[in-house]
């Protein structure tokens, strides 16, 4: 298929992407590997410990895989713009007994040296990585381990940093993509550029292997992005509703719920930028809610996990691309091999 995958067995030009928050699930991984394709492990908001139990359940399945972590990158937020938000939200909390945290604005590295420890320790085909560009001394000591290290981008001058640190390859995400943006920059909006001038910008100013997604929703999407010249194509939101995904029941409802008309990028949930369907919470406080990450994340994630066990999805985040309308409840394979169908 290409340069970068060849090596790895992948024969289908549509991988999985990762879907940190349970969505992506190693059967899910495995599913993807066995049609052709490849899937990616989301290290995101999982400590080491249970991203390793991950890891050994798809290496027994002998498949090539990937491992996707979020490089810490804090946004800061004033404290006293993160207590006012906290206020603000608080009555969506009351309806579930639960008194959000308004204290000081919390802030982590998402268990960064732990899974860095990991990956070097007990290497994997592929690492990929979101939300800015880890030292360069980490992609030496991952390449030197024998791991494939891609960097995702979502714009050529993201893509120009990326290769400077010695990445193999990038996943350039337009910004149609659903759940959080890759940007090194959330302080403002990803500029909405369609997938194949984007890859086509990112390819002017580089010789390095690109997968390519956001807002992937058929066959001719995928054709297109490899026409513009990415090596592969990536797709999340159009698994959420498959056999294997680990999708909250209600996320996965709401995908076919004609109620719901629209994607939006959002800071509301979390401070960061992410695209979602929009409802309630987004419509009430996405003009209100500060920049912060992963303060507001850690705000806001009791009141979304009570939402989702009521099934509430006024209040849940319902991350989705703009592609949404085209995730179907079949197994992963079948839509792996569909979007493949124009190749």
């Amino acid at each position: 298929m290409n340069r970068l995958l060849d090596g790895l067995g992948v024969s289908l030009p549509v991988l999985a992407a990762p879907m940190a928050g349970g969505a992506g699930t190693p059967a899910m991984v495995a599913a993807a590997a066995r049609a052709g394709g490849m899937g990616f492990l989301a290290a995101g908001y999982r400590p080491a410990q249970a991203l390793a139990e991950q890891i050994d359940a798809v290496r027994a399945e002998n498949v090539p895989f990937g491992v996707n972590l979020f490089v810490p990158a804090p946004v800061p937020v004033a404290p006293q713009d993160y207590r006012r938000y906290a206020r603000v939200i608080q009555p969506e909390a009351d309806r579930y007994g639960i008194v959000l945290d308004a204290g000081e604005p919390v802030t982590d590295d998402d268990d960064w040296a732990n899974k860095i420890d990991l990956l070097t320790a007990s290497p994997v085909p592929v690492v990929s990585f979101t939300f800015g560009v880890p030292d360069p001394a980490v992609v030496k000591a991952l390449r030197r381990s024998g791991t494939i290290v891609l960097q995702s981008v979502t714009s050529a001058d993201e893509a120009r940093q990326a290769a400077e640190a010695g990445v193999d390859g990038l996943v350039v995400q337009a910004s149609a993509a659903g759940g959080h943006s890759a940007t090194f920059t959330p302080e403002t909006l990803p500029a909405p550029v369609p997938l194949p001038d984007l890859i086509a910008d990112v390819r002017r100013g580089t010789a390095l292997p690109i997968v390519a997604g956001g807002g992937i929703a058929g066959p001719a999407d995928v054709a297109a992005a490899l026409r513009a010249g990415a090596d592969a194509t990536t797709v999340g939101t159009l698994l959420l509703r498959t056999d294997e995904s680990g999708a909250a029941a209600p996320h996965k409802a709401a995908l076919a719920d004609p109620a719901f008309t629209e994607t939006v990028l959002t800071r509301a949930f979390t401070g960061r930028p992410a695209r979602g369907l929009r409802n309630r919470f987004i419509e009430r406080y996405d003009a209100v809610a500060p920049v912060g990450y992963p303060a507001l994340h850690h705000l806001t994630a009791p009141l979304r996990k009570a939402a989702i066990a009521a099934g509430d999805t006024r209040l849940i985040h319902l991350w989705a691309g703009t592609g949404y309308r085209e995730a179907r409840a079949e197994s992963v394979g079948r839509t792996l091999e569909r979007l493949a169908g124009q190749l």
